[in-house]
């Protein structure tokens, strides 16, 4: 009926959820501080994280830990009182943007960053104008983020003992 899950294997999810909790996104870069935005900071933190892995060529990211995050989202979202058909309907959703994201995120030979501006002003200032040094500021957070992940060993990435913090 239900399926297993690992609560001791949440430290990378948790740490995502850290760096997604970072007041400058919502105090200087003006997001809305909600689920959506959060999760959505997960999926470029997550993303970024999967273009070192596949830069890196060396290691494959482990299925196990990619479901174990999508499974605690799926579980916040149940907190929060949806059903199970919305539940469904919005993983379908969140899974479409994290793939989108995940997509647009590319590393040139050179091994530097770029995010499609569109990607950004698409899922996290939906409905709202935005000024280029936000979008600068952004593209900056996850270029440094990407620097430092990028300089990190596979397996203090996948323990979730990130310590990344950027003002």
């Amino acid at each position: 009926m239900f399926s297993f899950y690992n609560k001791h294997n949440n430290s990378l999810y948790n740490n995502l959820v850290k760096l997604s909790r970072n007041i400058s996104f919502y105090k200087d870069l003006s997001l809305k501080d909600n689920f959506e935005t959060r999760v959505i900071l997960i999926f470029f933190h997550l993303s970024i994280i999967l273009v070192k892995f596949k830069k890196n060529n060396k290691n494959n990211f482990p299925q196990k830990i990619y479901d174990n995050i999508f499974t605690n989202i799926e579980y916040n979202l149940r907190e929060l009182g949806y059903g199970d058909v919305s539940v469904n309907k919005q993983m379908k959703t969140l899974n479409k943007i994290f793939y989108d994201i995940l997509l647009k995120i590319k590393v040139d030979d050179s091994n530097n960053l770029t995010i499609a501006k569109n990607i950004i002003l698409d899922h996290l200032f939906k409905d709202t104008s935005l000024s280029e040094e936000i979008v600068t500021k952004i593209n900056n957070y996850f270029k440094n983020f990407y620097n430092f992940i990028f300089e990190l060993d596979d397996v203090i990435v996948l323990k979730g003992e990130i310590n990344y913090n950027f003002k």
